[in-house]
């Protein structure tokens, strides 16, 4: 009989154990509200930006890549600088910070000096602060949460994350409807400042976390992110198929707005409802996670899910031959594809947090930000270039093809033979420490 291994009952003791710890759930709680609350502003501020100053499609296009830019270009130096601090304090103070700089926004509205690069310099602020929360904020799962709960702990904190998605931007849209664009960002500061209510919370202690860096320079510890991914076999697999996923997944959403829009003559509203299918799905796979891996385990579950991604993603170019069906099959494939991504993403997150080394989590997970963040870039600006020369159908086509050739790196390294999560850090990086 299939029950939904979220909903565990208290005879698992691995699964009931994380309603019991009141750090997981503080953390969870902050992770929900903030998580709803950025969902609000990335409507917002495009709304801010396209009704009430007026942006062209130009710095529409360079607003959109201001608040993700941050996590390209520091990343690299924001992981050795979290290791060394307290992860709880950053997250509190960069919880602080991002609700002073979005109440910025409707402060200038209402002194009538608000503009487009006031707009840009709060997407930036709040892009470098998101960056150092999630970092802190992915260094300190594996303390609270046991490693052999990571995969639970993710499905969970995942689930409020495909939520926020699927709920976030409808009730944006009903609140600038109602009141003036600028004063909805409120809300989002207000969801800020409740996650800190949370985090203030969280009791974890980081003494492990700790490590003599008085012999190291800041060069060698950005470094030591990369050296251990590239030192554990899973990891270096595992990573270099998400990145290629991002690459290509992002190839394909460059231009899937128009595809819809202009080849299928979908509806605003229709368009809409693709969407949202996409959110359903995402928080559907967070659900499910746990009953794929009981029966694939965690390496099977992580290949198969990227493999269904790139096989669900064939409807979307083929919708083009069935016109009279195109809305519900792209509806369907929305939601199965974002279901296997996120499938694939909560069990390599997990996985990759339980073979890293405690403290070395600030630096892996920065190290990760950064490789997707330049990859997400990259292939949006590459797929609307192919797009440009040789059409968006074939753009779609590529995209497809490049996710199915990323699952190669999973499929050919022991990723697959890793039936449950480690309890212990991979040994790989021993040996790369020790030589």
């Amino acid at each position: 009989m299939f029950r939904f291994p979220f909903f565990r009952n208290k005879r698992d003791g691995r699964r009931s154990a994380l309603w019991q710890n009141a750090n997981f759930i503080n953390l969870w709680s902050a992770e929900s509200v903030s998580q709803f609350g950025t969902q609000i502003s990335l409507l917002a501020i495009p709304l801010i930006a396209a009704l009430n100053l007026d942006a062209s499609p130009l710095e529409m296009g360079i607003l959109g890549a201001a608040g993700g830019l941050p996590r390209f270009i520091f990343g690299f130096l924001i992981g050795p600088w979290v290791d060394r601090h307290n992860k709880r304090r950053i997250m509190l103070v960069t919880d602080i910070g991002r609700t002073i700089t979005l109440l910025a926004i409707p402060f200038a509205w209402w002194l009538d000096v608000l503009t487009i690069p006031l707009l840009l310099l709060v997407a930036v602020a709040v892009g470098i602060q998101s960056v150092l929360f999630n970092t802190a904020y992915s260094a300190i799962v594996p303390v609270i949460v046991e490693r052999r709960q990571l995969g639970d702990a993710h499905s969970k904190l995942w689930a409020s994350v495909s939520l926020a998605q699927a709920v976030g931007p409808a009730v944006a849209g009903g609140l600038v409807s109602i009141m003036s664009a600028p004063f909805v960002t409120i809300i989002n500061a207000a969801t800020y400042l409740w996650s800190g209510f949370f985090i203030r919370k969280v009791d974890a202690d980081e003494s492990e976390l700790k490590e003599d860096t008085t012999t190291h320079r800041w060069r060698h510890e950005i470094m030591d992110g990369f050296r251990v991914l590239v030192a554990s076999p899973i990891m270096r697999a595992t990573t270099t198929t998400s990145v290629l996923v991002s690459l290509t997944g992002n190839m394909f959403l460059s231009v899937y707005v128009l595809y819809m829009a202009n080849d299928l003559n979908l509806t605003s509203s229709g368009i809409g409802l693709v969407y949202a299918a996409g959110g359903v799905g995402a928080l559907l796979g967070t659900m499910v996670s746990g009953w794929f891996v009981q029966r694939l385990g965690v390496g099977g579950t992580i290949v198969w899910g990227a493999v269904a991604c790139g096989a669900f993603g064939i409807a979307v170019p083929a919708a083009i031959l069935v016109p009279d069906y195109a809305l519900p099959l792209i509806v369907v494939a929305e939601f199965l594809q974002w279901m296997a991504l996120t499938v694939h993403d909560v069990n390599r997150v997990a996985l990759r947090q339980a073979l890293t080394p405690n403290r070395l989590q600030g630096r892996i997970a920065a190290s990760t930000q950064t490789l997707y963040g330049g990859a997400q870039t990259a292939g949006l600006l590459l797929g609307g270039l192919i797009a440009e020369v040789i059409g968006v159908q074939i753009t779609l086509v590529i995209g497809i093809v490049g996710m199915f050739v990323a699952t190669w790196f999973v499929w050919n390294s022991p990723t697959r033979q890793q039936r449950t999560m480690p309890d212990e850090p991979d040994p790989h990086f021993a040996l790369m420490q020790a030589s």
